[in-house]
């Protein structure tokens, strides 16, 4: 990183980048581009034609971003060697310079120590020197948040958490539902070719950018307002934003969201279109994707996932259900419970919300469009801890995440003539094993205490109380009165039958002729019903102290052609008393289909720049040939993007023995991932852990 200069006081410039890349901990980012952190010095070598005399000739440096430069706003600031320099008194943003020892100004060599200050605009500036009259753009740098800088609002203290949620380029996203937890490698690529320009790119194309672009780049010295800009700019609703969401089953004029395995490939196809959406994405894309751009600028960021999250439109923390006399679930309701639903965590401070710091730390940010915060869809910065104690009168957003971890639930059922029964109220069946990745290691991490007390304790129910009377209108509750469950015969895996069995229990003294109805029905994990798969009436009697065990079998002829765009199932049995017609119960599970199994091994020790090769098996375990076969390959460091091969058909019990080559081009730890995808299978993953040495 080295600039001559011709014919000018200013003979050229050392950027040092190798050293002040590793310095700032941007060392891993691709391309030539100086990348700093604020609050942190670095050094460059400025060389002069002539002596260097301060006092007669001063150095006078001047940092600017943005159209329109301004000291009092933040994005400019004017400081030099003597700092005696003329600045206006309502100068926001103060830069500082000082001359390191190992200069020589007798022969014109400076080498300066140039601090950004800690609450500077990040994005891309120009340096531009002023010496004996003579004024020259000496470089380009690009300034970023600084976690490791105490004074930068996005500090955070322990450095493995650090490696995690700012410098670690693969993840797990946790999906399925609650008692079918699965992980999926996550390929977040935020140090990848052309990432600082993608990421500088999506805050300039914002509404908010077009609007007023003096103030959006002097408000990007605060993390709270960048992360609600880029909580807007991920879905593509009301503005140039990157992923295009799609919840129904047809994605034709793009790829379904099981498809991706990593945000780059949907960033950089994005930045290469001239920013149209890239088709299509739903909750775990969009948090992937906003979080691999939140990491790149700095902001501290993890992704969670929620069970049985709720997704409440009218405030009122009270989640209705409605289920038919066929025990069918209608979309009748415009809230919802989502098999699961996933956002992002930044990391910063929140002195808009209290002086103390009591609400600093993990805050929620959802770019996924459910709900519009200000006429705009985006969701939070949402302090954790205001969730957590139910301060629902805080902003952003934080009443619609209360209710998706701690909503009630109210289950209804609806007659033939329209009439409306409640069927039972629950109070902690919303928010289960809220889950992210831990740091330093692949294993889930349960966070559900960070955002409720525990369900069943006093504390609990007073922080839903103290909410609700924070925003009104709380639900009543009443308990159930048959025990239900459902119990696993074995595995559910996709392409073989499914067995389960319903088990009822009562602690009357008198046996119950009870009417059974189940119903399976294919759903999309947003809680909308995809298709009805079976259903089947039984009279069955309940014998008192005893259980009653109901087999259920779902063929998967049965559920194959629904399967294909949902992986889940819904099975809902509604009870009757024969004897006591008013006496309906409803219990309901979540079933999620394991895939079956596909494997992806690597040959050796991976060393950089050297070819390897990877092995893929897959074995046909269905009675019907396999086609439109595709394999798709990606993993940062090993892949520049996504490669697909196409393969040929493969008939029942056969399998595919595929091989393929790659040359490593970074070392360290690394993940490939891989995604199988055919006529009867949607997207297969599986992944292989490797380090590429130097």
């Amino acid at each position: 990183m080295t600039a001559e200069f011709t014919q000018s006081v200013f003979k050229g410039v050392e950027l040092h980048g190798a050293t002040n890349k590793r310095e700032h901990n941007t060392h891993e980012i691709s391309g030539d581009l100086l990348v700093v952190r604020r609050g942190q010095p670095f050094q460059l070598t400025l060389t002069l034609t002539k002596p260097f005399s301060p006092d007669l000739h001063p150095l006078t440096i001047t940092a600017a971003t943005g159209e329109y430069p301004s000291e009092a706003m933040g994005t400019m600031s004017r400081f030099g060697i003597p700092d005696k320099v003329q600045r206006s008194p309502s100068a926001k943003a103060v830069w500082k310079a000082e001359l390191v020892r190992s200069s020589s100004p007798q022969t014109g060599i400076l080498t300066l120590s140039i601090t950004p200050s800690a609450d500077s605009p990040i994005g891309e500036y120009k340096l531009s020197g002023k010496h004996r009259g003579e004024e020259k753009v000496l470089a380009s740098l690009v300034v970023l948040f600084n976690p490791w800088c105490p004074d930068d609002s996005v500090f955070l203290s322990f450095e493995e958490q650090k490696q995690e949620y700012v410098m670690n380029e693969q993840g797990i996203i946790y999906s399925g539902s609650t008692n079918y937890i699965s992980g999926m490698n996550w390929n977040y690529g935020q140090f990848e070719e052309d990432m600082v320009k993608i990421c500088l790119k999506i805050l300039d194309v914002s509404n908010e950018h077009l609007r007023d672009p003096a103030v959006d780049v002097s408000a990007r010295s605060d993390p709270i307002y960048v992360g609600r800009v880029l909580s807007a700019m991920v879905n593509n609703i009301g503005d140039r934003g990157i992923v295009h969401g799609c919840w129904g089953s047809n994605y034709e004029g793009g790829l379904p969201p099981t498809h991706w395995t990593g945000s780059y490939a949907i960033l950089k196809r994005w930045f290469d279109s001239n920013c149209q959406s890239v088709k299509y994405g739903q909750c775990w894309v969009f948090a992937g994707v906003m979080c691999s751009v939140m990491r790149l600028l700095g902001i501290p960021c993890r992704v969670i996932s929620n069970f049985q999250s709720a997704h409440d439109t009218n405030a009122n923390l009270t989640i209705d259900s409605y289920y038919t006399e066929e025990g069918l679930a209608e979309v009748e309701s415009s809230d919802s419970i989502w098999n699961f639903h996933v956002w992002v965590e930044g990391w910063m401070k929140r002195p808009d919300l209290a002086g103390d710091g009591k609400y600093d730390g993990w805050q929620v940010l959802d770019p996924t469009p459910q709900e519009s915060s200000d006429g705009v869809y985006r969701c939070g910065p949402a302090s954790v801890s205001a969730v957590l104690n139910g301060d629902t009168h805080l902003k952003y957003d934080v009443p619609f995440v209360f209710a998706e971890v701690n909503a009630d639930r109210i289950t209804w059922l609806v007659k033939t003539d329209g009439s409306k029964v409640k069927v039972f109220s629950n109070t902690s069946s919303v928010g289960q094993n809220t889950s992210t990745k831990s740091v330093g290691s692949n294993k889930r991490l349960d966070v559900t205490d960070t955002y409720k007390y525990r369900e069943g304790t006093e504390k609990e129910r007073a922080v839903f109380k103290y909410a609700l009377e924070r925003i009104e209108n709380g639900p009543p509750t009443a308990p159930p009165q048959l025990l239900m469950r459902f119990e696993e015969v074995s595995k559910p895996v996709n392409g073989e039958d499914v067995k389960l069995k319903l088990v009822l229990s009562s602690d009357s003294g008198e046996p119950r002729l009870l009417s059974v109805n189940i119903s399976v029905q294919a759903m999309r994990y947003n809680g909308s019903p995809a298709g009805n798969i079976q259903n089947e009436v039984t009279e069955q009697k309940l014998q008192p102290g005893k259980d009653l065990s109901i087999p259920i079998v779902v063929p998967f002829s049965a559920y194959h052609k629904y399967m294909m765009q949902s992986k889940s199932m819904n099975i809902s049995a509604l009870v009757t008393d024969k004897e006591n017609p008013d006496n309906v119960y409803l219990a309901e599970n979540c079933v999620v289909l394991k895939d079956p199994p596909i494997s992806v091994t690597v040959s050796g020790p991976g060393r950089l720049h050297n070819e390897m090769s990877a092995e893929v098996i897959f074995m046909n375990p269905v009675n019907e040939t396999l086609k439109d076969c595709t394999l798709t390959v990606s993993g940062s460091g090993l892949l520049v993007g996504e490669t697909t091969y196409t393969l040929p058909n493969l008939t029942p019990s056969h399998r595919f023995h595929i091989k393929f080559f790659f040359v490593p081009y970074k070392s360290g730890q690394r993940t490939l991932m891989i995604d199988f995808d055919c006529s009867s299978f949607r997207d297969i993953k599986d992944s292989f852990a490797l380090t590429v040495r130097p």
